[in-house]
């Protein structure tokens, strides 16, 4: 996010797009993930827009704390950042390259990402360690939480607005040679608008694998290359925009439609992913 910019409120993907994500992602798993997670569906695609209700501004310590976990402007990041071993020092690497506001100019969606998928492996160790039911019983409530928390998050990082400086129309201090659009109701239109209308659950679940593969013990590299693939497709968002358009109120272009649902399945494909891996490296490593 540029310094001075003020922060959308709107919901990334809105909930529709959160909701179908996470649906589809959730009826790729196997039939070797545990029942008690499997029978979780409605949960956890009812946890996948949750972070964004904590966005309010009457709220103010707690809408600051996780605000900047929604986004990472990529051009304003150095690779030393990247490759940052937590998040506070990744926020020390983007003092010392010089950002003006780093934690709204950097903004902390892989570090997000890595923290709940660590989460959940936590869980899963000692969930395969528990004897006693009762305690089995609390932790797979928190397995859950913690998977439905992470598919939000997951999700976002799966529409380019949320990897770029140009998060809502291209940003005015950038060059802009190929005459983007530099409408400030880009986002919502686009993630909530168009989506709401123009993108179904079998969209996405068409474009998914029957199983998710596993990164198990692999999970940050892979994170920063989904957010990195992401940042790729900002252009082609932009280029779509400018010559079809994501018209929530008109019939959808061939090609908007298609972005859209390829951007969503992204999403919910890496999500099942992380959801088996911290699975498997629980039950290995606990």
């Amino acid at each position: 996010m540029l310094s001075g910019a003020t922060p959308s409120l709107e919901a990334p993907w809105g909930t529709h797009g959160h909701e179908i994500a996470a649906r589809a992602a959730a009826a790729t798993l196997p039939q070797d993930m545990p029942v008690f997670f499997r029978e979780a569906t409605d949960q956890l695609v009812y946890l996948d827009p949750e972070p964004d209700r904590w966005r309010s501004r009457a709220l103010n310590e707690m809408d600051r704390a996780w605000y900047f976990d929604h986004y990472i402007d990529l051009e304003n990041v150095p690779q030393a950042a990247l490759d940052a071993p937590h998040r506070f020092a990744y926020l020390r690497a983007l003092y010392e390259a010089g950002l003006d506001e780093p934690e709204g100019d950097g903004g902390f969606l892989p570090f997000r990402i890595v923290e709940l998928q660590q989460r959940l492996v936590s869980g899963w160790q000692r969930w395969h360690r528990e004897s006693n039911p009762q305690r089995r019983t609390w932790i797979e409530a928190r397995i859950i939480n913690d998977a439905g928390i992470l598919g939000h998050y997951v999700t976002d990082a799966s529409q380019p607005h949320h990897t770029t400086i140009h998060f809502n129309g291209w940003a005015a201090e950038a060059a802009n040679p190929e005459g983007f659009t530099e409408d400030r109701d880009f986002h919502s239109r686009f993630e909530s608008g168009f989506v709401d209308e123009h993108v179904t659950l079998e969209d996405i679940a068409s474009r998914l694998p029957n199983t998710p593969r596993s990164i198990a013990g692999e999970a940050r590299p892979h994170v920063i290359g989904f957010l990195l693939a992401t940042h790729e497709e900002v252009e082609a968002l932009y280029r779509i925009e400018r010559d079809v358009g994501f018209d929530p109120n008109r019939p959808a272009h061939p090609e908007a439609a298609s972005f859209a649902a390829d951007r969503l399945a992204a999403g919910a494909g890496f999500l099942a992913t992380l959801w088996w891996s911290a699975y498997l490296e629980g039950r290995d490593g606990g």
